[in-house]
């Protein structure tokens, strides 16, 4: 099972308080009580997040079990949980299901829009005898609009936002391709936990709960860390800028590609280098042995190219330089220049042996009673004075039954004690956060929190979030990330700037931090020295790898994690060729297979900073109801691993996970891509019995594959699989897409039409889902005027939101400084040194 915790393990960290200290090692939700209604992966992951951190959480699902427990990864899912069967169609089991959800702190539910309140399970039954509840709802497009009422399968939601189209070019054929990596459900996950803690926190204020939505629509949203206002630039600015496609011609056409290059080693081995900056890009050239094209006028626009031709040249100097060397051999060259660096693209589950995985305690090991000897992802968020305790495993099946039936019985809601009345007011409101980050991965965690209610000051470099500035069009790129926050430019080396800092540090909650491991203890701002000067406040270090440890010191970006974590090969690995003995052109078309999978939708900046908006709002809460002000630790590399949860657990007989077939349709016959008639393609999920017969009923020739023996069972239609989609695809090309999505959904299908990319099209558009399910509003910028922009992703039911705009470069630097006790000769003073810049 490859490397072992205890062969490579941080050293424990020496707590800054007092060693007796109970508080602040107490669960933070310790005695919060869950009952959790989801039979899929968003609601189990959130409730899992809960279980981690000491809530009592009961998960009730129907008689004979949970699917869940069919899947790979249902010991990581179900650790720390207890369980109770109940027919929820029945009289008696849905009476048991009421006392239960009547008395807790937390429900979470994924049903469909309406099935909740027709069980009697729906906030305003319970809720009106338990006003401190919390009731989550996880959906596929939310409770009202045309999509509410379609099944909320993560296909179908990605199919209807264009996804798989934006994916084209995973596979070796044309049209849209399938994501296997859930990159909807996962960050719905994030987003629910995020809900429900802040509606926890506002509880410990008002005394009182509320109803909590988010959906897979609006999750799918966090990943676009920039194609969203590129968009708005080009239809601003039609004449004057011009997006071009990521690859023309089999050659990639933008500088990024090159300086994010994707190359094979002497050995066959994939790397993802990340040069982003111009500085690590030029690092990269020199370790090349091709500084000398900078001077040369052939190539002194490098990496960016007009010309074609050039850029094929290019291209191929770099991959021949590449892979000139082996794996090993490059390893031993970044470890003489940290500046330059490159991630293997790992394979299933061997982010578990990541290095940094276990350096930063993030793997747990453990014996489970039902699969022996375990490996998984620890706990997503590291609280080094109250570690989650990860030892109870997921529940046998009918092993808690007796008992919590026997509690349903004497259930009873907490008392509530109303102490204040904040309806319309942001759960956060009142809470500050100072962010120290750079470009996606952590400062967008504090974008989510700004939405919540919290004041967000962003203290930045003078000259910048280099994020900013990543597209064309200047102050564009970063604007997602920046939205609702204060844009304070200082300089933080030094002394002057430090002290501007610590002004604002000693009136905040939480400080964010995520930069690479010892720039904030250069700063004076890592967590030992803050806590020790300000014992309230909470402190988040989110960097990509750690904060020490063989690779804390590594450049992190989205690609190199998707590769380290194993997102990259979770979609195209089954078909990907990795030998030595490669031509040139088969690297190229894996190349841009492989740079499709890390930069094509779904990526591990969106992933980390959802995880870290969770931490965020676990470290409030926990300080909230008395746990204390904990120092936590995310990761990108972890925050990923834990994403990709279906392939992250490592045990004896584990159940092969659903993984998409060499061409990128899907995972079976009835949870695929089909084309349509013409060029258009169609989404199929009815992979339940039920839903089967629908289809089957409705289909023309439907009722000869329903009697054909083949296809006449679940375990037939399995053993069949390849057959049967063949004959849904005859079918299916037929008909034109939207004449399917039409006709199958009126007899309760779930059949979709795949959208066209781009992604953000179907957020942004007239008559797309974004704008039919009411997700888009719009805002100011000080440059490029209205803007649409997302609304929260998190709705309540008492509580309000904020959609903040974005600011420039010190553009509230004065505003903040005064508002902090700087006068008017001391702000001219900074100005005057460069210490600060002024908007």
């Amino acid at each position: 099972m490859g490397l072992r915790m205890a062969d490579l393990q941080e050293p424990c960290v020496e707590d800054h308080q007092a060693a007796g200290d109970a508080a602040a090692r107490k669960s933070p939700l310790e005695g919060v009580r869950v009952i959790d209604f989801s039979n899929v992966l968003t609601g189990a992951q959130a409730s899992q997040f809960l279980a981690d951190y000491g809530a009592d959480v009961t998960h009730v699902e129907p008689p004979g079990g949970s699917p869940l427990r069919r899947q790979a990864n249902w010991p990581f899912l179900g650790r720390g949980k207890r369980s109770i069967q109940l027919d929820l169609k029945a009289p008696e089991g849905r009476a048991t299901a009421q006392a239960l959800a009547g008395a807790a702190d937390v429900v979470l539910e994924t049903f469909r829009p309406g099935v909740a309140e027709r069980l009697g399970l729906g906030y305003a039954q319970l809720g009106a005898g338990n006003p401190g509840l919390v009731h989550a709802s996880i959906t596929g497009f939310g409770s009202r609009g045309p999509y509410a009422g379609l099944q909320g399968y993560e296909g179908v939601v990605l199919a209807k936002l264009g996804v798989y189209w934006a994916l084209a070019g995973l596979a070796d054929r044309p049209g849209p391709c399938f994501s296997s990596a859930p990159y909807g459900s996962y960050p719905t996950s994030q987003l629910a936990v995020q809900g429900v803690l802040a509606a926890l926190y506002d509880r410990e204020i008002t005394g009182l709960g509320q109803k909590v939505e988010t959906s897979l629509a609006q999750g799918m949203s966090i990943h676009d860390t920039g194609n969203w206002f590129s968009r708005v630039v080009a239809q601003k600015f039609a004449d004057a800028y011009v997006r071009k496609p990521r690859v023309q011609n089999g050659i990639p056409t933008g500088g990024l590609s090159y300086r994010l290059l994707v190359a094979m080693t002497k050995d066959g081995k994939w790397l993802q280098f990340s040069q982003t900056t111009q500085r690590l890009f030029v690092a990269m050239m020199n370790m090349f042995g091709l500084g000398w094209m900078f001077e040369d006028p052939k190539w002194r626009s490098l990496p960016d190219f007009e010309e074609e031709d050039q850029r094929r040249e290019y291209w191929e100097i770099l991959l021949n330089v590449v892979r000139s060397k082996t794996h090993a051999e490059w390893m031993a060259e970044f470890d003489r220049d940290p500046n330059v660096w490159a991630e293997e693209f790992r394979r299933h589950g061997e982010a578990l042996d990541h290095p940094q995985m276990i350096y930063n305690r993030m793997v747990s090991e453990r014996v489970d009673p039902a699969v022996g000897p375990l490996r998984e992802p620890g706990a997503l968020v590291r609280l080094d004075r109250a570690p989650a305790p990860l030892d109870r495993p997921a529940p046998g099946l009918g092993q808690y039954d007796a008992v919590i039936r026997a509690e349903a019985k004497t259930a009873r809601p907490a008392p509530v004690t109303r102490t204040a009345d904040r309806t319309g007011r942001a759960p956060l409101d009142g809470v500050t956060v100072v962010e120290l980050a750079t470009y996606y991965a952590a400062p967008y965690a504090s974008t989510l929190l700004a939405e919540l209610g919290a004041r967000v000051i962003k203290l930045e470099q003078p000259d910048g979030d280099p994020h900013r500035n990543m597209l064309p069009f200047p102050e564009s790129a970063g604007l997602k990330a920046l939205q609702g926050k204060d844009c304070v430019a200082v300089d933080l080396n030094t002394s002057k700037g430090g002290a501007v800092a610590h002004r604002m540090l000693a009136k905040a909650d939480i400080v964010l931090q995520g930069f690479r491991a010892g720039v904030a203890r250069r700063q004076g701002f890592d967590a030992e020295s803050l806590q020790a000067r300000y014992p309230n406040l909470i402190y988040l270090s989110a960097p990509g790898y750690g904060e020490g440890g063989p690779y804390g010191h590594r450049p992190a970006f989205a690609p190199t994690i998707d590769a380290a974590a194993g997102l990259a090969f979770r979609n195209v690995g089954g078909s990907l060729p990795a030998h030595a003995d490669l031509t040139l052109d088969q690297v190229k078309a894996a190349a841009l297979r492989l740079a499709a999978a890390v930069s094509g939708v779904g990526n591990a900046d969106a992933i980390s900073a959802v995880s870290a908006a969770s931490a965020l709002m676990l470290g409030l809460v926990a300080r909230q109801r008395g746990a204390g002000a904990h120092r936590m630790l995310t990761s990108m590399v972890s925050s990923t691993a834990h994403c990709l949860s279906e392939v992250m657990v490592d045990y004896e007989g584990k159940p092969p996970v659903p993984t998409a077939d060499a061409l990128c349709h899907g995972f079976s016959s009835l949870y695929r891509l089909y084309q349509a008639e013409g060029e258009d393609w169609v989404f199929l999920a009815a992979p339940k019995e039920r839903e089967w017969a629908r289809l089957a009923c409705a289909l023309p020739g439907g009722e000869a594959l329903a009697a054909d023996a083949r296809f006449a069972t679940p375990s037939a239609r399995e053993a069949n699989d390849e057959a049967l989609a063949q004959a849904l695809q005859a079918i299916f090309r037929t008909r034109a897409a939207q004449a399917w999505e039409r006709d199958l959904r009126a007899v309760d299908v779930a059949c979709v039409m795949a959208a066209p990319a781009p992604v953000e099209a179907n957020y942004m558009d007239p008559g797309s889902v974004g704008d039919v399910q009411d997700l888009v509003t719009t805002g100011q910028h000080p440059i490029l005027e209205e803007v649409q922009r997302l609304k929260a992703l998190v709705r309540f039911s008492r509580s309000g939101t904020v959609t903040g705009d974005a600011g420039l470069v010190g553009q509230d630097t004065e505003r903040v400084l005064r508002e902090f006790g700087y006068g008017d000769a001391e702000i001219a003073a900074l100005a005057e040194e460069g210490v600060i810049v002024l908007g």
